[in-house]
């Protein structure tokens, strides 16, 4: 502090390297490539062609992992220069100047030896431009630098980084920092409440183990909470008590039944907001990679931030793990579906193409929610929108960020803060029992958050997509979707009644259907046999234009009233990855063998005229309905939104949820222990208020 200027300075972000030295991610780190240029882009379009123009050398061997001495020191060694114009080192200005009160950075380099230390800037296109330079001598041991820049240029876009270059003796990053002088009422960094929803114990332990490793970071989490939904618990796990050490007794394990991934976060936000303690409710999924370093970027953006703001991370993949999986998420609301913000390539591997190279990661990309793989939320939004919908998995992160949105908090997906998870490439859930979370909760989202009257295109393409999924013979997957829109009609109260019930009756449901009945191996079925070869030796082509599908589509149905040929019966007719299992080529089937969409089985897909017409006859009246009904609907669920996410309803239904996974624990003992049902005992989930700060509910 200082009483002249009566500002504090903060560190923003620091330069850091991977502790594990992994070659996969350190192009996210360190850029060994010489030149700054970017590819040209064809003019109006966005799209950079073959023509380029000084591109980095993105696809450079070297990699140099013996050269990270720790955490924030980097080895430089002779007549080498090094670019920190990487995904976590470089500064996103362009995020800094649109939402916080940040007006200008301060870099502090600090290297020993002979090196020079050159700054530079990124335009909204992605054009490079020197900023600044220092050097010291190795006479002189190294030296401090520090870098004055300012944040106005950067309305639309740009990033700022620096590069090194050792001299003939080489040199030491020792350490840099891009920080700020900031008002004495923002000096103090906010603290969080980290929740965890668990069903599989042995994917959050690393997690856990991470964060208890993390002295800094545990410095500025006032809990760590994990909600256990699973069968098997966290408290049995080997490390867990190691871990609760090292946490400094942190960590509070909340067991509770499987209400989901909206109840395990709401279950972390009610206890954030009862608590009163913390700033912000840090939301984490239990199967990511952390970047620990990225918890307290989030939360220092979220206490310099102009207003309350929604912090999120970005999603690498775990397979991939130089792949940029997801970078910002908008909804269209016209058709009221999630998807990848304007200008974004999804998949984008920063190994062969990195930040200088890249033109789209310059412009600032704006979002309306993030995924809760991490999402930092400030507390006063939770106590003034209230919590999570109870909507057990898919579209609370979404609704929320739309609700927060129209509230007046913004969502901000940070650069330079990130996970590793599983990309949702590799699974396809839309024809699981999640078909219908997936049908109901965009609905429901829609109902709450459409700005078009009755929800744009959100009916139409429900109708369009029930009838593909027949034609494809998926019918438990349309009998899913039914189920969710004929809950939708029973009214907004069914959300949290259902929330720990609705999980059994929907796999239950499914079953009835051979589309959903699996074997390990797809030679476990009859061998596929064809009376008749396909026409000309084609397989069925997909209909380029919306009269071609239309034409499929009617054909298809029209084949609904013809018997199912006698060889279909007993054998299937082809078999089909899942990957190819498209309607259009389905529909010309009477039978198909079909792979899951992870690999590990298959299905006997079989043609049923009598429960296509059946189905078809409940999705024309529920479709009918709801294109009548929307209004009326959208107002009902709009006006039971503050009680639905409020924290006294909320409360009920953990209630009920311990209830029930008290009577399941007690079930499960006996069931293992039939001759001594008095031994069974359980930990039971105190009220925090009620406990000394660091009790733990179950441990």
């Amino acid at each position: 502090m200082t009483a002249q200027t009566e500002t504090a300075r903060r560190v923003l972000q620091r330069v850091i390297f991977p502790e594990d030295r992994d070659l996969d991610v350190l192009p996210l780190y360190v850029d060994y490539g010489a030149s700054v240029g970017v590819p040209r882009e064809e003019e109006g379009t966005g799209l950079a062609v073959t023509e380029v123009v000084n591109v980095v050398d993105a696809l450079s061997s070297e990699r140099h992992p013996e050269n990270i001495l720790d955490r924030h020191r980097l080895r430089v060694v002779a007549d080498q220069r090094v670019s920190f114009a990487t995904y976590f080192n470089g500064f996103a200005a362009s995020y800094w100047r649109m939402w916080s009160v940040v007006e200008e950075v301060v870099l502090r380099v600090r290297v020993s030896g002979g090196a020079a230390v050159i700054v530079y800037r990124s335009t909204a296109d992605g054009r490079s431009q020197r900023v600044d330079s220092a050097s010291s001598s190795a006479e002189e041991g190294g030296g401090d630098f520090e870098f004055t820049l300012p944040l106005k240029p950067f309305g639309d876009g740009g990033w700022y980084w620096f590069d090194v270059w050792a001299g003939a003796d080489g040199a030491v990053l020792e350490e840099a920092t891009w920080c700020a002088d900031v008002s004495p009422d923002r000096a103090e960094m906010g603290t969080a409440t980290v929740g965890i929803t668990v069903i599989r114990p042995d994917s959050a332990v690393p997690l856990l183990g991470q964060l208890a490793a993390d002295k800094e970071v545990m410095s500025v989490l006032d809990e760590v909470l994990v909600i256990d939904q699973g069968t098997e618990r966290v408290r049995d796990e080997p490390d867990c008590a190691r871990i609760d050490e090292a946490m400094g007794g942190k960590l509070r394990v909340i067991e509770q039944g499987n209400i989901g991934g909206s109840g395990g976060f709401a279950r972390s936000q009610y206890e954030t907001v009862k608590a009163g303690t913390s700033r912000y409710v840090l939301l984490l999924d239990d199967d990511i990679v952390a970047e620990p370093e990225s918890i307290l970027r989030a939360i220092t953006f979220g206490d310099l931030a102009r207003r309350p703001t929604l912090v999120g991370g970005h999603m690498f993949s775990l397979y991939a793990r130089s792949q940029l999986h997801s970078f910002g998420e908008q909804v269209a609301r016209w058709r009221f579906w999630w998807g990848p913000a304007s200008r974004v390539t999804p998949e984008y591997d920063l190994a062969n193409s990195n930040l200088r190279s890249t033109r789209w990661l310059h412009h600032r990309v704006d979002v309306d929610y993030n995924g809760w793989w991490m999402c930092l939320i400030p507390r006063v939004v939770l106590e003034e929108i209230g919590l999570g919908l109870p909507l057990f998995i898919k579209w609370d992160d979404a609704e929320y960020g739309l609700r927060a949105q129209g509230a007046g908090y913004p969502t901000v997906s940070m650069p330079g803060v990130a996970v590793w998870h599983v990309p949702w490439t590799d699974k396809n859930d839309a024809l699981d029992w999640q078909a219908y979370y997936h049908q109901r909760n965009r609905t429901v989202a829609a109902l709450l958050h459409s700005p078009y009257d009755y929800g744009g295109r959100v009916v139409r393409e429900s109708f369009i997509h029930q009838v593909k999924h027949l034609l494809a013979m998926q019918y438990s997957t349309a009998e899913l979707r039914l189920r969710a829109l004929e809950d939708i009609l029973s009214g907004p109260g069914h959300l949290h009644a259902q929330i720990a019930t609705k999980l059994p009756e929907v796999r239950a449901m499914r079953t009835e259907h051979s589309d959903a009945q699996t074997k390990p191996h797809a030679d476990a079925f009859p061998r596929p046999r064809l009376l008749k070869p396909p026409k000309r030796g084609h397989d069925p082509s997909d209909p380029q234009s919306k009269l071609s599908q239309l034409k499929t589509m009617t054909l298809g149905s029209v084949r609904q009233l013809f018997p199912i040929r006698e060889l279909a019966k007993r054998h299937p007719e082809a078999r089909i990855s899942a990957r190819d299992a498209r309607w259009w080529r389905l529909v010309a089937l009477d039978s198909a063998i079909v792979s899951t969409t992870d690999g590990t089985a298959a299905s006997w897909y079989r043609r049923e005229p009598k429960e296509f017409q059946r189905l078809l006859r409940r999705t024309i009246r529920v479709h009918e309905q709801f294109a009548i009904d929307w209004p009326r609907l959208a107002k009902e669920y709009r006006s039971a939104l503050p009680e639905l996410t409020s924290m006294h309803l909320w409360e009920s239904t953990f209630d009920a949820a311990r209830l029930a996974d008290d009577q399941t624990a007690g079930e499960v003992a006996a069931e293992a222990e039939p001759s001594k049902p008095e031994s069974v005992t359980k930990t039971p989930v105190s009220d925090p208020s009620e406990a000394p700060p660091a009790s733990k509910e179950s441990q």
